[in-house]
């Protein structure tokens, strides 16, 4: 997988959008149905966001039978980027919401512009459908009613992640990036560890190209413990933390883990056969009619695979489009948040009910174990077992 294969598909997500958006006819305002999305066209998730556009007006298409109707009212997409930046993201969502008369939002891309985004969202008393941005605190400590997540959350990874490396006699380092994504995932990674110990947390800048400085503070953490030596790592966007598997770790007997990824990050993987961990998605594992579409029509449309975040956008689209089904079309907030609050609808992931507590989607998860094939770019995630939302106690965090 080539950077020239993102900017590809980045390509094909805009043209889609772009068709969609010339397919839409100009109704009244009081007529159509007003979704914004914010998230990162361009920015260090640009590649995340940019999935999760073109997942989302897939799912759309898919939900509405190719109508873009809900109820007789069209609908409409209005794309902001919010460059990754949390200033930017709060004043496009507020446009959105205030010049735009948006009824709800779906994004952003980045867990930082997601919780300078849920007080706007407060303000505006509209709901904010966050995807795909991970961190527990959105729906943790800085939770709003209005604010609802088909992505997963941290302790959802986290949680799924233990169940590759938590066993006794097991030691572990973890590297993260340093800010609510990564601080948040190593959290509630250390919550969800029982048996295994976690000797170090290395944070380093979102920026970090070169890993040296921070993998050898790990090699010294880990070298002189007995046992099973992982390092563990929660990365998002650019750079490239599996480099430091070049400081010939073995010698160690330390082992790199860490979850799923895009497809041109798990390039990487490649070089780790053999690795375990768990995984939000990836389009060879579920088996369910609305993936099996999602597939056949992604390379129909771009010759290529679904990604982790198309998938998600898709994920967000469907629960948005359910959600005016039960309201009859109407987009005043409390009757889609009481539609909401409980609601089950399929995605390629299966089945994902919105608990009603703290509106996360509870979403079944899955451990792998990577294979190396020579017809893929990548190191293959193959499915061990489907970890189903019943199986993990995902800590309820916000205030209510």
């Amino acid at each position: 997988m080539t950077p020239g294969f993102i900017r590809a598909t980045a390509g094909a997500a805009l043209a889609l959008s772009a068709a969609f958006g010339a397919s839409l006819p100009a109704f009244a305002q009081g007529k159509e149905i007003r979704i914004a999305h914010v998230y990162s066209r361009t920015g260090p998730l640009e590649a995340y966001g940019k999935q999760t556009q073109t997942g989302f007006l897939m799912g759309l298409d898919y939900a509405t039978g190719g109508t873009m109707t809900v109820a007789g009212r069209k609908l409409v997409v209005l794309e902001k980027d919010d460059q990754g930046k949390p200033d930017v993201g709060k004043s496009q969502l507020a446009a959105a919401y205030g010049d735009d008369k948006a009824d709800l939002a779906v994004g952003p891309s980045s867990s930082g512009v997601a919780l300078a985004l849920l007080p706007v969202a407060e303000e505006y008393k509209k709901i904010l459908l966050v995807e795909p941005a991970v961190a527990d605190s959105i729906t943790g400590d800085k939770w709003n009613k209005y604010i609802f997540r088909t992505g997963r959350n941290s302790s959802q990874d986290a949680i799924s992640n233990a169940v590759a490396l938590d066993r006794p006699g097991t030691v572990i380092a973890t590297l993260a990036q340093d800010y609510a994504f990564g601080r948040d995932g190593v959290k509630a990674f250390k919550d969800a560890i029982k048996k295994a110990r976690v000797v170090h947390e290395e944070y380093l800048p979102t920026t970090t190209t070169d890993f040296t400085a921070g993998a050898q503070r790990l090699i010294d953490k880990l070298k002189d413990q007995p046992g099973r030596k992982v390092i563990f790592i929660i990365w998002a966007g650019a750079g490239n933390p599996f480099k430091i598997a070049d400081l010939d770790l073995k010698r160690y007997g330390i082992e790199i883990a860490t979850g799923g990824n895009i497809l041109p990050a798990m390039a990487a993987y490649k070089s780790l056969p053999g690795m375990e961990g768990a995984t939000y998605y990836y389009f060879g594992i579920p088996k369910n009619p609305v993936n099996e579409w999602l597939v056949a029509n992604h390379y129909k449309r771009f010759q290529s695979p679904p990604d982790f975040f198309t998938a998600g956008g898709m994920s967000a689209a469907i629960a948005v489009v359910e959600a005016l089904k039960k309201t009859g079309g109407d987009t005043t907030t409390q009757k889609l948040i009481k539609a909401m609050e409980g609601m089950s609808f399929e995605t390629p992931k299966g089945r994902m009910t919105f608990r009603a507590e703290d509106h996360q989607a509870m979403q079944s998860m899955y451990h792998f174990r990577i294979k190396v094939d020579p017809a893929f770019a990548w190191g293959v995630p193959e499915l061990v077992r489907e970890i189903k939302p019943e199986e993990m106690a995902i800590p309820i965090r916000n205030a209510r």
